[in-house]
């Protein structure tokens, strides 16, 4: 396959208006990804890296995102939808580079896999001019039915046009096929629209290549390849069917999920074996997880680096740049943000720590924020190694606490701290003999007169 040039035509012109939204249809995300550059992922694993994304609805947003998850697609406008032929014929410079294959698939069938996109290349490279994907179900109501002959695929008939033993057939049309380069083009400008909506479809390209005597052959997937998402409840199903995936292919590869249908993951998590996660855990994008970790329950993830052996949570929030080194913890309620904790140092309870390095085996105690916002700017805390930090001080950013340094309980640090100091930041406490009964009283003989 590796010889053989190929294009990818992602159809991503739909306006979605069972969506309900102004975004596009094809951005709405599964697992953080918008489903269009599933497929795009999907295509390029399958050797089909040279994009062609058709457009239309919402162009400007397309090419923003199509930056983003596809920098060297090509972008073609479908001005007006005048059906799925149509829309890939948009694309006619890029087929006409003289590809060897074609691949024509939608921008919102996201569960798309490359294996079922090799597979259909790999009929074309045994001689096939056009491959189909089909998908078998038990309940094929409301699908074009794939008609086979003698081996080949002879036509795809839609539900209202079969005869009743067709309607039994169970193999059915996704939509998605793979063309042979050099017929592609001839193929294509041949399909007409002489049918009730006066449109040009895709599908009418097999009866054209069978009548031309050119071999045409149909490759199975199973159901969740063709699943096209058109609507909020549909998007739901498709996140589920995501996730149970990805579930099971950590779990095979050897991370430890206590109750994985509580557990999510985003499109690139990066997670090791003998990695233990515990119930009800998110993980947003770009988060990477070392051997060992260990993620107790309810912690949300996102942009985050967990090294060997770390403990999260529960009910921990690590958020874009938090860094944590071997054997580091974060403990619960805690929150970390764009901040280092390097190897052995704990943030265990209650604490907020920002634009900041935690220094090896530093501890940082309950209730400790780094204040690093004055409302304009933000500046940074560094925490030396082996640095003690009492329960509920506040450091405020730009400050330094040097090696070994212990700040007192209560404390609000305003200047550097050397190595190996002790520091207050309090007021002295006084304490009144008798003025707690006295106020005690005095409180109580006001409320009992406001009744």
């Amino acid at each position: 396959m590796a010889s053989r040039s190929c294009l990818s035509i992602i159809l991503a012109a739909g306006e979605g208006t069972r969506m309900k939204s102004a975004l596009p249809k094809v951005l709405h995300k599964i697992a953080g990804l918008p489903m269009v550059a599933h497929v795009a992922r999907a295509a390029e694993a399958a050797g089909g890296g040279d994009l062609a994304l058709v457009i239309g609805h919402g162009a400007d947003e397309m090419r923003k995102a199509g930056a983003k998850f596809a920098p060297r697609a090509e972008f073609f406008v479908q001005d007006k939808r005048l059906g799925t032929a149509h829309a890939v014929l948009a694309a006619r410079a890029a087929i006409a580079k003289g590809y060897d294959d074609v691949l024509v698939m939608f921008g919102d069938t996201p569960l798309i896999e490359a294996q079922a996109l090799v597979a259909a290349r790999e009929k074309l490279s045994q001689g096939a001019a056009v491959a189909v994907l089909g998908f078998r179900t038990p309940n094929p109501t409301g699908y074009g039915r794939l008609i086979e002959a003698n081996g080949r695929l002879v036509a795809i008939r839609e539900e209202k046009d079969c005869s009743e033993t067709e309607r039994q057939i169970d193999f059915c049309n996704s939509g998605l096929m793979a063309i042979d380069g050099r017929h592609a083009l001839r193929l294509l400008e041949a399909v007409g629209n002489n049918n009730a909506k006066g449109e040009f479809y895709l599908t009418d390209i097999v009866g054209i290549a069978a009548a031309e005597g050119l071999e045409v052959l149909a490759t199975e997937a199973s159901f969740d390849n063709a699943l096209g998402i058109n609507n909020r409840a549909e998007l739901a199903e498709g996140e589920a069917i995501w996730q149970t995936r990805r579930r099971r292919e950590a779990m095979l590869a050897g991370v430890t999920l206590v109750a994985p249908e509580t557990v999510f993951f985003a499109y690139d998590t990066q997670i090791a074996p003998d990695a233990y996660v515990e119930p009800n855990v998110f993980f947003g994008p770009g988060v990477t997880i070392e051997a060992g970790a260990v993620i107790h329950a309810f912690s949300h993830i996102e942009g985050a680096h967990i090294g060997p052996r770390v403990e999260i949570g529960p009910f921990a929030r690590l958020r874009p740049g938090a860094d944590l080194a071997e054997r580091a913890k974060v403990g619960n309620f805690c929150e970390v943000k764009n901040a280092t904790v390097e190897a052995g140092a704990k943030v265990s309870h209650l604490a907020y720590v920002g634009d900041a390095r935690v220094g090896a085996n530093a501890n940082v105690g309950a209730g400790v924020i780094t204040c690093n916002y004055n409302g304009f700017t933000k500046s940074r805390t560094d925490i030396g190694r082996g640095a003690f930090i009492g329960s509920n001080s506040s450091l405020v950013a730009p400050v330094r606490i040097g090696d070994g340094a212990n700040v007192a309980a209560g404390s609000v640090i305003t200047e550097d701290v050397p190595a190996d100091a002790l520091a207050f930041g309090r007021a002295r406490q006084k304490t009144l003999p008798e003025r707690g009964r006295m106020l005690r009283e005095r409180l109580a003989s006001a409320k009992k007169a406001a009744e």
